[in-house]
């Protein structure tokens, strides 16, 4: 009997220093985090050299052309926001809280989304990089085999479908409205 007292301290003292340990482990996502700036910069670099090949081409280009060049900024621009939303939206849920009352342009948003909402909001904004690969391709459809314009409808297609499936599942969990409480479900505990 005095063994088994003499145990329980100690193993409670090393259950809450892995706790401890876990719980600091959520830290290491940080620099993943860190690295998406990085990767968005690199990002905004790429949309600035599309924009300055628009800028200079465009008296000489053709309408298709000129669609197909403003649908590739817009395509930058939502794999921009995409990476906007894994940031904040990831550190947030994963590692810590934003104080949004720092800046008064914090978007409502970032401060309200759970994980669920995460994957809504990913799965739409893959669906419309897809989207919009998809119409480049075909507006450039001469330029495009039939092959690789197939391969582009089934993944969009994929995509969309994989989207509906995530909507739905959340739904049927009641984790779908960003934490609210839809209608007909029940009211919690």
């Amino acid at each position: 009997m005095d063994e088994t007292a003499a145990t329980a301290p100690e193993s409670g003292a090393a259950s809450r220093g892995f706790g401890a340990a876990l719980s600091f482990s959520r830290w290491l996502l940080a620099p993943f985090y860190l690295l998406l700036v990085v990767g968005l910069a690199g990002l905004l670099l790429k949309a600035l050299q599309e924009a300055w090949h628009f800028i200079t081409h465009v008296f000489t280009a053709t309408e298709a052309e000129v669609i197909l060049a403003v649908l590739a900024l817009i395509d930058l621009t939502f794999t921009g926001s995409l990476i906007v939303i894994v940031i904040f939206s990831g550190y947030e849920n994963f590692v810590a809280k934003i104080d949004a009352g720092t800046s008064r342009n914090w978007p409502e948003w970032m401060s309200k989304i759970d994980f669920s909402g995460l994957k809504l909001k990913l799965i739409s904004s893959i669906v419309a990089i897809s989207a919009i690969q998809l119409l480049k391709a075909f507006m450039n459809v001469k330029g495009t085999s039939d092959r690789d314009l197939m391969w582009y409808v089934v993944v969009h297609v994929v995509f969309v479908v994989s989207g509906l499936v995530m909507a739905w599942t959340d739904r049927i969990s009641g984790e779908g409205g960003g934490g609210k409480k839809g209608k007909g479900q029940p009211a919690a505990p």
